[in-house]
């Protein structure tokens, strides 16, 4: 009883993909857009805050040809939207920016126990960093 006053409540819960959470590996493989459709890259994996389980970055792939000379780049989730229409994230940052934006070469570890190269990060990227001040 209690599904059918819900489902009568809230109509647009029954159609699928119609809810706002989704996945962790349907995130991984996602475009990453400009607003004008051009895409920069794709989402090689999310970074979640083991305290909070808040999302904190999106590491972007991006750049190379065929695999050589892609780059990561964490991206602040705040700096990301979802476009459904699109189904990709939106982005909006220069080809310049992003190649001056932290990040390491595929293939290289990236230190996220290094406070300072976190607060690099949302300092490029002007936004509150997830841990709160610093």
């Amino acid at each position: 009883m209690q599904t059918a006053q819900a489902d009568a409540l809230h109509p647009e819960a029954r159609q699928p993909g119609s809810h706002s959470l989704i996945a962790s590996d349907r995130v991984e493989g996602t475009p990453v857009r400009r607003v004008n459709g051009e895409k920069i890259g794709t989402i090689q994996r999310l970074m979640i805050d083991k305290l909070t389980g808040n999302v904190a970055y999106a590491v972007l792939s991006f750049g190379g040809f065929l695999g050589l000379g892609q780059k990561h780049a964490p991206i602040p989730w705040a700096r990301l939207s979802y476009d459904p229409n699109l189904e990709a994230y939106h982005l909006e940052m220069s080809d310049e920016e992003m190649s001056k934006a932290p990040s390491v070469a595929a293939g290289e570890e990236f230190d996220w126990g290094d406070r300072s190269r976190e607060i690099e990060i949302h300092e490029y990227h002007r936004v509150p960093p997830y841990w709160g001040a610093y």
